[in-house]
């Protein structure tokens, strides 16, 4: 299934990927109450932080001009420093400036480093692969936000935020200089394109980007804060919750790969979408802490699905396209992003149902969409 010449891409990928997850997920687990409890931010800040974190996947376009002098792989490890640079950094800036700041140096580092990672992925591994390498990397991920939620807990008993975010920015800084190092790339391979590039052929791609990165940042957005705010989580419950969340996927996502394989992309994105719908309703909707938790843990597993968005393009794209396309679809994925949080941040202080009811528009825009998919065989 994978040959030697692959081997060392897949290492680097799950060191880097490994890194990139304890930033963020330590980075998400302790935000939201550190924003309220430390910077004292209400509704809508917390909306424009979240639009102002997708800004660098906004500008995600800008890494096919950096790959014209960096070469992909050391970009994408120089992405995973700088995520753990800004998360580091991110405890001495208890306040809404201070955290725009230390949120964009780690958002770009974030932004780029999932640009890279997924374009190497489809450019070293089959389409009868890239859906098994995704499931892996995506279960390493759930494994490693276990350990990160464990780490934070133990932290959280004697530790301040401050120290939290530096101890988890170290070590994610030490991973980005590590790949600094590596050369996993081999020549045989097809040259990648060093210009931006839009076909109508990939149309149906570009819109189920652009309607997955709108729906999703209501998500990434909201929902947390939705628990910390109305139903009044602490950090120790939003803790144990990321590290169920992260066990149920662990075991899920290996067997999501494999069923895109079996299934193939209209199917299994068909499902996520319909059961997308219910959760932004029930979201709005209840009164029940307990229903919130399995909301989340369901939306969680259902994200997983989007891996098909991905190596549906696998199928339809020529192979140089695959670098620049990556970076063209995080910009697209993007543009609503920049906003949604903004706009659902004023809309929340209205009436907090009003975003997730959107979402569960947005799904169902999407499930009729997906319908368009055809049924490609793999290679």
């Amino acid at each position: 299934m994978i040959g030697d010449k692959q081997r060392p891409m897949l290492r680097f990928l799950i060191v880097q990927s490994t890194a990139s997850v304890v930033g963020l997920q330590g980075w998400m687990i302790l935000f939201n109450n550190f924003a309220v409890e430390e910077a004292g931010l209400n509704g809508q800040q917390i909306g424009m932080l979240g639009s102002i974190r997708e800004v660098p996947g906004f500008l995600a376009l800008l890494a096919v001009f950096v790959l014209l002098v960096l070469r992909e792989h050391r970009l994408s490890a120089l992405s995973v420093t700088l995520l753990g640079l800004g998360v580091g950094l991110t405890g001495f800036f208890p306040s809404y400036s201070g955290l725009i700041l230390t949120t964009l140096i780690m958002s770009f580092g974030f932004h780029y480093y999932e640009t890279t990672n997924q374009s190497l992925t489809l450019q070293y591994f089959s389409t009868a692969v890239s859906p098994l390498i995704f499931g892996r990397l995506r279960s390493l991920a759930a494994a490693t936000s276990i350990l990160v939620g464990l780490l934070i807990f133990l932290m959280g008993q004697s530790l301040s935020y401050r120290t939290m975010f530096l101890v988890i920015g170290a070590l994610v800084t030490a991973a980005g200089i590590w790949g600094l190092w590596q050369d996993p790339t081999h020549r045989n391979l097809a040259p990648q394109r060093t210009e931006m590039v839009f076909r109508r052929q990939y149309a149906l791609f570009y819109f189920l980007t652009f309607m997955s990165g709108a729906r999703r940042q209501i998500f990434m957005a909201f929902a947390v804060f939705l628990m910390v705010k109305v139903f009044a989580f602490s950090v120790t419950e939003i803790t144990l919750l990321f590290v169920v969340n992260n066990a149920v996927n662990f075991f899920l996502s290996p067997a999501i790969g494999r069923a895109i394989v079996r299934f193939g992309e209209r199917a299994i994105l068909s499902v996520e979408y319909a059961g997308l719908i219910v959760i932004f309703l029930l979201y709005a909707t209840t009164e029940s802490r307990w229903v919130v938790v399995a909301l989340y843990i369901l939306d969680h597993i259902l994200f997983n699905f989007a891996i098909a968005i991905r190596t549906y393009f696998q199928k339809i794209a020529e192979p140089g396209d695959i670098a620049p396309s990556m970076a063209v679809s995080f910009t697209i994925n993007h543009i609503a992003a920049v906003v949604i949080p903004a706009i659902g941040g004023a809309l929340w202080m209205v009436d907090y149902s009003i975003p997730f009811v959107a979402g569960a528009v947005m799904s169902l825009i999407s499930l009729v969409a997906v319908q368009r998919i055809p049924r490609l065989k793999r290679a």
